[in-house]
């Protein structure tokens, strides 16, 4: 079944060949989210490569993208690994074989789960730093001599400030989060491991700017039907969460796709080492009692259930 475009981007605003004959390279591709950004730009006329761990929901996903347009052309490449280099260098080269080339880089690949600073177990944070710190650092060295080709290819004269007729290239996006803004109970490890990104991205805008390279960071707040959404708020206050939000409403994945094309076209080429929230404000008011009827849980020493792959904490 396709998805009808109204649902992962905005249809009446971008041009329908915006990236053509350009090529994304996305880990956690099959991700709620990403797999919105990589379709949004699929349909723009992109190529693209996925990359997961999950062989099937990897290999589904890029066979679901490649459906948005005729002749798209979208790689899934299961197991594998972010916190190998090996891995996703061997990805990226096959994604540059087969593909042409990498023009834009979405760094997506992440851990979450619920846990309290108590029940979180020393593992269980390494294990979410490495996936998102040293899983998009990895991303970066897989990909910068790809992206850097592309930069070179596809930037603004420096002294017309006219950009390329090609189109824009070498451009990284990092997908992180806004719980280290103000701190949020039982995502110490995701706020701490989302803090180290945005760092990431900031030094690579600085490095590799006078190439020709733009780093970019998007935080998304609250998603609808996303699976961090579903962790994160209560069943019991999952019903009524929305209407606490300033907008009064969540986000949708277009919102996130939007973002990313924004990013990725001539309209953000002067935009480089910044975040872009995109949370509908939802962060300014602080997220003290908004995610599991804080501070019960805390009290209570509950420990949170159904994480997937997290092991009984010993302390």
């Amino acid at each position: 079944m396709v998805v009808p475009k109204s649902e992962f981007i905005s249809t009446n605003v971008w041009r329908d060949d915006l990236f053509k004959s350009k090529v994304v390279f996305c880990t956690g591709g099959a991700g709620s989210i990403c797999s919105a950004q990589v379709l949004a730009l699929v349909y723009l006329g992109a190529d693209a490569c996925i990359v997961g761990r999950n062989v099937e929901k990897t290999e589904k996903a890029a066979k679901h993208i490649s459906t948005v347009r005729s002749g798209a052309r979208v790689i899934g490449i299961g197991a594998i690994d972010v916190r190998s280099f090996d891995n996703l260098k061997n990805a990226a080269d096959r994604c540059v074989r087969e593909l042409g080339g990498i023009d834009f880089v979405i760094a997506g690949a992440a851990g979450n789960f619920l846990s309290s600073i108590n029940q979180l177990s020393v593992n269980a944070f390494k294990s979410v730093m490495d996936i998102d710190v040293l899983g998009s650092y990895n991303t970066l060295k897989a990909t910068l001599p790809y992206l850097l080709e592309s930069a070179a290819k596809h930037r603004v004269d420096p002294e017309t400030l006219t950009p390329a007729p090609t189109g824009t290239g070498g451009r990284i996006i990092f997908v992180s989060a806004t719980l280290h803004y103000a701190g949020q109970a039982f995502q110490t490890h995701v706020a701490v491991a989302k803090a180290g990104v945005d760092s990431l991205s900031n030094n690579v805008a600085i490095e590799f700017g006078p190439q020709g390279v733009t780093s970019n960071i998007i935080a998304p707040g609250p998603i609808a039907n996303t699976e961090g959404m579903e962790r994160l708020v209560s069943s019991v206050r999952r019903v009524d969460a929305f209407k606490s939000e300033p907008l009064g409403r969540y986000g949708s994945v277009r919102d996130i796709a939007d973002a990313t094309v924004y990013l990725f076209s001539d309209a953000g080429s002067y935009v480089s080492g910044q975040t872009l929230v995109v949370d509908g404000a939802s962060w300014r008011l602080g997220s003290i009692g908004r995610v599991q009827n804080y501070p019960d849980p805390l009290l209570s020493a509950t420990i949170f259930t159904k994480v997937k792959g997290m092991k009984q904490s010993k302390l």
